[in-house]
Order: C-alpha cells, then structure tokens, then sequence
C-alpha cells in the first residue's frame, strides 16, 4: 500500500503538477511532504498527516518550512 500509494503522488508531481504552477507556501511541497510521511509513517498515519497538511494550506496561513513529524533533522541549518 505504501509503494502503491507514493507511485500515486509521483505520478500526480510528474503529469499534473507541471500544469498547476509553483504556488506551494509550504517546504516542502505538499506532494512532497505526502510521500515523505508515508514513507516514514506508513500509509495510515502519513494519509493523515498529508490531509491535515492540505488543510492548512490556505491564504491566511504564513507558510514556511513545515517538515514532516520526525524528519526535523533534515532541514535543520547547521
């Protein structure tokens, strides 16, 4: 179901995305940030993070860097 799931969201980045534009306020992207939560949290917790992602994605919403629950560490500056 993972892989299943992330092959649906690197289809959506590849074939769709392109034609949207670069308007994401989040890093990473929320197609990005999808994959990389079912990746690390498998399919159930990573669905539900995504959607709560989207959810916060809206014009009153600043933005910014919003990495993945335990993923921190990637985006850190040293």
């Amino acid at each position: 179901m993972r892989k299943f799931l992330i092959l649906l969201i690197k289809v959506y980045q590849t074939v769709v995305s392109p034609y949207t534009g670069g308007h994401c306020r989040f890093y990473p992207t929320c197609s990005s940030y999808a994959a990389e939560a079912i990746s690390h949290h498998g399919p159930l917790r990573g669905v539900w993070l995504s959607i709560r992602r989207i959810g916060r994605c809206h014009p009153w919403h600043e933005g910014g860097i919003d990495p993945v629950p335990g993923t921190e560490h990637l985006y850190k500056k040293d």
